[in-house]
């Protein structure tokens, strides 16, 4: 979807959403750009980056915002989205329609302190980057329930999710690592050069705000990792509990199996004719089993 166009101080934006086959054949033959950049824009694999086209004067913009696959569960990977000034004329891509993005998109907008096209694009960043912020507040109070059950039963359900807290934190610390990059990189690309008094602001603005985010994830990162490391220190003492109790259950019960095994032999044995035989085999196997239970609580193996 190809929206209206919108003005910012005189710079004509335009805005596109999910794009098909006929809106990029009218972005090539309407506004001239090129089918490579429309191409590389709005695949959904690309990483940050940012290019200056030298010969048309052209500057591409790359980065990568949340992207719900189940908020409730706290379920999230990250897409990229665009920006394209392309001969004076500033074009946004969300291809995957990601909510933040249009949220970013006009908080900037309606920012009365926007006076340019450039201070456009850098308010539209850091509003990116402060959408990562809730999910992290959300990661962390998943995290603190997760942290209470492990004094309770350890169920699979909470397995489960704690996997699904790791996959969400892999994918937006990558995410936020890689845009405080480029956005450290961008004072010192074409983007960056004459930058007035104001500009500086902004990058210093939205640069501390990435070093934010990307610490707040380094420790739930840190935090989680150390919750399933519990998690899986308790399954496995859970189970070596488990094991010792079934192996000393298998060794008590195979005493009474070798005393009755000789006693069932088809031969003459000492004690056999005995009229309480019978008890006496029952008190021999008991005695040797309190024997071995003394013994292997000596040895501290109970």
């Amino acid at each position: 979807m190809i929206k209206p166009e919108k003005t910012i101080n005189g710079t004509k934006w335009i805005e596109t959403i999910q794009i098909n086959a006929e809106e990029r054949a009218t972005l090539e033959d309407q506004y001239g750009i090129d089918e490579d950049i429309i191409e590389y824009v709005t695949d959904k694999d690309e990483s940050t980056n940012y290019v200056y086209d030298i010969n048309e004067d052209d500057q591409l913009f790359i980065f990568l915002a949340p992207y719900a696959l189940d908020k409730d569960a706290l379920r999230y990977i990250t897409q990229p989205f665009g920006m394209l000034l392309h001969k004076g004329v500033l074009f946004t891509f969300n291809q995957s329609h990601i909510p933040e993005v249009n949220t970013a998109l006009y908080s900037a907008l309606d920012n009365p302190e926007v006076k340019s096209v450039d201070a456009f694009i850098l308010e539209t960043l850091f509003a990116v980057v402060d959408s990562f912020i809730p999910i992290s507040r959300g990661i962390t109070k998943k995290r603190n329930y997760l942290d209470k059950m492990l004094n309770r039963k350890t169920k699979n359900s909470d397995l489960v999710s704690l996997s699904h807290l790791q996959q969400t934190l892999t994918f937006l610390s990558s995410a936020v690592q890689t845009n405080l990059s480029e956005l450290n990189r961008l004072p010192k690309t074409h983007f960056g050069v004459g930058a007035d008094q104001d500009k500086i602001d902004l990058f210093e603005d939205v640069q501390i705000e990435g070093e934010q985010v990307q610490r707040m994830f380094e420790i739930e990162t840190q935090v989680v990792d150390r919750i399933d490391h519990t998690f899986n220190s308790i399954a496995n003492n859970n189970l070596n509990d488990t094991m010792k109790f079934l192996t000393i259950w298998s060794l008590t019960m195979a005493v009474p199996t070798i005393i009755t095994g000789f006693y069932g032999m088809n031969v003459k044995l000492p004690l056999a004719g005995m009229q309480y035989a019978w008890m006496l085999t029952l008190g021999i196997s008991v005695a040797l089993i309190v024997a071995m239970l003394i013994m292997l609580k000596v040895r501290r193996k109970m």
